[in-house]
């Protein structure tokens, strides 16, 4: 009977070893294919800068230059005692000039990040930038930490309403340092969804630096947000390379991250937009957001726009529609920041973006 028992304990122990083996080897598996994922992104973030050229190349200078933002939070650097802990993390920035501009004058600058958890400024945006250019804007689009098409360790350094904040700033900041054309006392910000969540912690942040600021259907409460989204949604700021925790597990930060949250700190002028049928970023987040402003009786400007075609880009898209909503967001800025060929009309923007 001693030998039964002894082969049935060396056959149990290959099947755990086995498993083991099999395990570990799924395990190597799914972390070459994250790895394929980010070299794709790569691929496509390459190939995409072409593209800049070939749609804005006739009517701006581009270049795309690498700055630094602040160091990984302690809460994702886990080895403090590696080589290179605690330097400032390097990103990209793209930087857009009006070629029909005058050297030896100063031009106002545009701050515009880009939208999206894990996303990236491309050109998607390119009919937004050539209506910049025709206004004769600079305008800086940073890459801050999370953007995809720049490696895994890249896009696991995301800091969602958190550090990326400050990556956006330091592209303002570069600008005013770096180029005599900039004039440091007319800079704006716009964005949308994620890039409007940026947009409204830079100005909450950093209220002097801006004299205007747009958020088209901002990401306004993370709380709620985690609420009516997927677990997928949900498990991307709980990723131990994120926030680590879920919103019911650290409620606070979460609300730290949340605009509406933050609305006291509002001294910018300000635009907000949002659309009923948006189908990323629902009407009421924003609805929040416009509540804890006026709650806070500060001084802004809004418009709940009701089921306008497009849901969640009904204003960035090629329509006639967001074009007029494009037009108003122009001339709100505008007024504040006095671009020397203002739009007078849809036609004037039209022309622009699409030559004809």
């Amino acid at each position: 009977m001693k030998w039964i028992f002894t082969l049935a304990l060396l056959v149990s122990t290959l099947v755990i070893c086995q498993a083991q083996e099999e395990q570990s080897e799924i395990e190597a598996l799914r972390n070459q294919v994250r790895n394929l994922r980010h070299s794709f992104d790569a691929v496509s973030k390459q190939l995409d800068d072409v593209l800049w050229y070939e749609k804005v190349g006739d009517v701006a200078y581009i270049d795309k230059v690498y700055l630094t933002g602040p160091p990984k939070d302690d809460r994702v650097e886990k080895n403090k005692t590696a080589q290179g802990y605690g330097n400032p993390l390097r990103f990209q920035s793209y930087i857009f000039i009006p070629r029909d501009i005058d050297p030896d004058k100063k031009y106002p600058l545009m701050v515009l990040p880009h939208g999206g958890v894990h996303s990236n400024f491309n050109t998607f945006y390119a009919h937004i930038i050539r209506e910049l250019m025709a206004q004769q804007y600079i305008v800086v689009a940073a890459e801050y930490r999370g953007s995809t098409g720049y490696g895994r360790g890249f896009y696991e350094s995301i800091d969602y309403g958190g550090l990326e904040i400050e990556d956006v700033f330091a592209s303002r900041n570069y600008m005013v340092e770096n180029y005599d054309i900039v004039d440091s006392n007319r800079i704006g910000i716009f964005g949308w969804s994620h890039g409007g969540m940026i947009t409204l912690h830079n100005i909450f942040e950093h209220p002097k630096d801006y004299k205007v600021a747009y958020a088209g259907v901002p990401v306004s409460d993370l709380i709620a947000r985690m609420g009516y989204k997927s677990q997928g949604y949900r498990d991307l700021y709980s990723a131990d390379y994120h926030i680590g925790k879920t919103a019911a597990e650290n409620v606070e930060e979460y609300r730290k991250r949340s605009p509406a949250w933050q609305a006291h700190k509002l001294e910018t002028p300000l635009l907000i937009h949002t659309n009923t049928n948006d189908e990323d970023v629902n009407v009421f987040e924003v609805e929040h957001l416009i509540k804890s402003l006026k709650a806070e009786d500060k001084d802004f400007e809004y418009e709940i726009y009701e089921d306008i075609p497009g849901g969640h880009t009904f204003d960035r898209i090629d329509t006639k529609k967001a074009q007029e909503v494009r037009l108003k967001i122009y001339k709100f800025l505008a007024s504040y920041l006095s671009p020397p060929n203002e739009f007078k009309n849809v036609k004037d923007l039209r022309k622009a973006a699409y030559r004809f």
